[in-house]
This record gives C-alpha cells, sequence and structure tokens, in this order.
C-alpha cells in the first residue's frame, strides 16, 4: 500500500522516499523505488540549471534573472528598490570578430567573474551575446550609482585571451524599482535602455529616467520646447569656478546649462541633455551654450576677471565639422579664451576623425581637456596622439580620495602620467577639505567642486571672484577654508 501510495505522489511530482525495512521482494522493490525517485530529483535539478544557466558562460540566464528580480521585490521595505543594471561589452560585434567567438565567450565569463569578484552579493546573469544583468544588494538607484562608476576601471582592465591582451570597453545602464511598481521583464528592459543611451552618449553610465523615455511624443514636445528656450532665454548657464592649486587663484569657470522649463520648474541637464543627442538637436543646444558663455566671459572681463571659459562637447558633435567650423569662427571673432572639454570615451569611439577635429580647434587656439578621465578605457595609446591641453580626473575617483588608497594611488598616478605628457591636470569632484590638501601635495593643478564652490549664475559669480581675490590678497586662507 504505501508503494502505491508513493507511486501515485512521485507521478504527480512530488518528492518522496519509501521508508520500508525489509530483506524480502517488498523491501527489494522499495529500494528501487528510492533510488528511482533519487534519479529522477537528480534529472529534474540538472534540467532546472540548464533553464536557468547560459550553456556557453555557465552564469545564470535571463530566466533566472527575472526569478531573482521577483524574489528580492517581494523583500523589499517601503522605499526601497531592486536596483538592476545591464553592462554591456562595447563595439562587440568588431571585437567578436577580431579574436572569434570562443574567446569572445571567455571574454564575457571574465567580465562576469570580475563582477562578483567586486561585489560577492550581487548576482550575474547573461541577457545578450554582449550584456550581463547585475543585480544589486544596493536598495536604491542613486548610491548603485556612484559604486558602478567606480567599478568601471576594475571591469575595463585588459583581458589575456589566447595569449593576447584584449582591450575591455564596457557601458553600464541603471534602473531601479519599488516592490509592485513593475515586473522584473521591465525592469530589465528600464536597464537595457538606460544602457544604450550610456552608449550613445558617451557617458558610460547612465540611470533610466521614466519622464525622458517613457513617452516618445512627450520627449519630441519637450525638445520643441527646448528649442524655444533657446531663443526666450529659458536656458541659462551656471559657472563652476576651478582653482589654481598653486597660486590661489581662480583662473577658469565651466558653464553648464541649465533649463527652468514654465510649468516643470528646474529640469537637470542629464535629462534633457541626452534627449537633445537623441533627438538630432544637440548641435542647436550647443551653440546657444557657446552663444551665452562668450557673453558671459565678456561680462566678466569688463569688471576685471580674464578667466578661461570651459564648455562641454558631446560625443555627438565629434565628427561634426561643421560645427567645429563655426565654434572656432565665434571664439575667434569675439576674442574669447576657451577650452572645449570632450569625454576620453568620445574620441575613443571615433578616433580618426576625433583626432582631426581635436587637431582643428587645437590650431585655432580653443584648449582642448579631456573630460572624465578614468571612466572609460583611458587608452595610452589615444592619450599620447590627442592635441590636449588638461586631463580632468573623474569625480569618481576624487569623492573617496581620502578613504581609498587604491583611488589615491590611481589619482596620482595619473597626475603623473599626465604631467609627463605635457598636460595639465583638474580634480573634478572635490567636496572635502582633506581632498583638496592632497591634491595640493600630489601635484595636482587644479581644483573643482563643491569644498571650493558650486555652480552659480553670473551675477553671483562676479561676487564670488571679487570675494575670493580679496582672499587670496589677504592670504591663502581660501585654500584652507
Amino acid at each position: 500500500i504505501a508503494l502505491d501510495d508513493a507511486a501515485r505522489r512521485l507521478q504527480r511530482g512530488e518528492d518522496v522516499h519509501v521508508d520500508v525495512r525489509s530483506s524480502d521482494e517488498i523491501g527489494r522493490l522499495s529500494d528501487s523505488f528510492n533510488l528511482m525517485a533519487a534519479e529522477i530529483r537528480e534529472r529534474e535539478h540538472r534540467i532546472t540549471e540548464l533553464a536557468l544557466h547560459d550553456a556557453e558562460t555557465g552564469l545564470p540566464n535571463r530566466l533566472a534573472a527575472e526569478r531573482e528580480i521577483g524574489a528580492r521585490m517581494a523583500r523589499l521595505k517601503p522605499g526601497q528598490q531592486v536596483v538592476v543594471g545591464a553592462s554591456g561589452l562595447d563595439r562587440f560585434t568588431l571585437l567578436r570578430g577580431a579574436i572569434g567567438y570562443a574567446l569572445f565567450t571567455q571574454l564575457v565569463t571574465e567580465v562576469g567573474a570580475r563582477v562578483r569578484a567586486l561585489h560577492p552579493a550581487v548576482m550575474v546573469a547573461r541577457l545578450t551575446t554582449s550584456t550581463l544583468c547585475v543585480i544589486s544588494d544596493v536598495t536604491d538607484v542613486q548610491t548603485a550609482l556612484p559604486m558602478v562608476t567606480r567599478a568601471l576601471g576594475d571591469l575595463s582592465a585588459p583581458v589575456r585571451l589566447g595569449g593576447e591582451l584584449v582591450d575591455v570597453h564596457m557601458s553600464n545602464g541603471l534602473a531601479g524599482a519599488q516592490a509592485g511598481e513593475m515586473d522584473a521583464l521591465r525592469l530589465i528592459e528600464h536597464a537595457m535602455i538606460a544602457l544604450d543611451q550610456a552608449r550613445t552618449s558617451g557617458r558610460k553610465v547612465a540611470v533610466f529616467d521614466a519622464v525622458a523615455y517613457g513617452d516618445p511624443a512627450g520627449n519630441l514636445s519637450l525638445m520643441s520646447e527646448m528649442l524655444q528656450g533657446v531663443t526666450t532665454g529659458a536656458l541659462f548657464l551656471n559657472h563652476q569656478p576651478k582653482l589654481d592649486l598653486r597660486s590661489g587663484a581662480i583662473t577658469g569657470v565651466e558653464a553648464l546649462v541649465r533649463w527652468n522649463h514654465p510649468t516643470r520648474g528646474l529640469l537637470r541637464p542629464d535629462l534633457f541633455v541626452g534627449m537633445a543627442e537623441e533627438t538630432g538637436h544637440i548641435r542647436a543646444l550647443t551653440e546657444c551654450v557657446l552663444d551665452q558663455a562668450i557673453l558671459d566671459q565678456k561680462a566678466l572681463r569688463e569688471v576685471g576677471h580674464d578667466v578661461l571659459m570651459s564648455i562641454n562637447i558631446s560625443g555627438r558633435l565629434i565628427d561634426d565639422s561643421e560645427f567645429a567650423n563655426r565654434a572656432i569662427e565665434k571664439v575667434a571673432a569675439a576674442g574669447a579664451r576657451f577650452c572645449f572639454e570632450i569625454t576620453e570615451t568620445a574620441v575613443i569611439g571615433n578616433p580618426d576623425v576625433a583626432l582631426g577635429v581635436l587637431d582643428k580647434l587645437s590650431a585655432a587656439g580653443i584648449a582642448v581637456s579631456i573630460d572624465d578621465y578614468g571612466s572609460g578605457l583611458s587608452s595610452l595609446a589615444y592619450l599620447k596622439q590627442i592635441s590636449a591641453d588638461e586631463l580632468k580626473i573623474d569625480k569618481a575617483f576624487v569623492l573617496s580620495l581620502e578613504k581609498d588608497g587604491k583611488d589615491a594611488l590611481l589619482v596620482k598616478s595619473t597626475i603623473d602620467l599626465a604631467h609627463s605628457l605635457g598636460l595639465k591636470v583638474t580634480a573634478e569632484g572635490v567636496e572635502s577639505r582633506e581632498a583638496l590638501a592632497m591634491l595640493q601635495v600630489m601635484g595636482c593643478d587644479l581644483a573643482q567642486g563643491y569644498h571650493i564652490a558650486k555652480p552659480m549664475g553670473l551675477e553671483a559669480l562676479v561676487e564670488f571672484l571679487a570675494g575670493w581675490s580679496a582672499e587670496v590678497v589677504a592670504g591663502d586662507e581660501a585654500l584652507r577654508a
């Protein structure tokens, strides 16, 4: 009777074990039944493993990632998020063609192992041929963002495959959701969309923004309003001072665009700048910034402040020769002193064209700064070819400078490298007196960050510069404030 009942339960998929202690035929039959049940369990386990793992890399697959996200959603406390990252190998088609599919698969496996080594508590799954899903143990996107940015350096170190060192170029998209806000599939899609934005913008890391991506028609409407804002003055500049660490003087400012939307208030630059890139309006936006920056520099000169004006140039404009020519003409006509900041990833993404454009800008007297250095590949092969004047260390390495010995070593090494190539160095993200002091000791040339000054409007900048000059004349207290 026990065997008959156990057989029916086994047929229903239940885990059963028959405990019949006998040496007769019934006992032997019970032992055979238990062996069969154990083999069925083992086979089901293997089938489940195969269903939840990528056959090529052994990593969990998309289905496993969706299950894990669902399980974590169920455990969330109010206000917490499940944070998902989509980490993708850049230019993977070219890379796969160059090294072959087998070595490419090894590369994906190695990158997955690196992620797990950096953050053992995360789950790493393979979403596509070149993209990994990273499910973080952090419970909000904003906390995860600087962690991901800092991890890029470790993840982008070359991998030895088949006796050769293979460079690793990676971009990352982040998305987060609270319990009940969306299902796992939708959250993964959001991370993939953010990954695409990170790649196209050259920023290497992007966070999904529902306002930016959730309503395509709304995006086009917002861009139309932005173009109107260019002519109505709704777009304006704030300026963040750059401190010369040797003289104690403010020798430059970075112009940062802001948009005071008539109904939605002050919009974050990463929202509308990214959309301007996607919709083909980035040249109009950048020319608006350049025109206003030229006027602001003229106003500063009229009150005795001759500072170098820096503006950011999108990677989308790196191969736009018409923009470069117009920019050169405008700067020359105004007799302005300008620096164009371009991310290293924009240069590496299209090196032949980028190097030519940078040569043209440099020849015209416009300084060139390699922005966010360290957030991407940081290729020495390209760095030594670039007609650049300045290298800006990514703030991810500066924010924890006094707490993280590895970051301090990287910053010091970068400063020494840049100086050996004849470049000045600016450290972004200086938010403490301790970090400022360390940078001075390391020989860094310039510093920029909230400890020195937050971005401010033109009138506030004039007051700030006047006050700073007085402090510097009185002594060096400004550096020790």
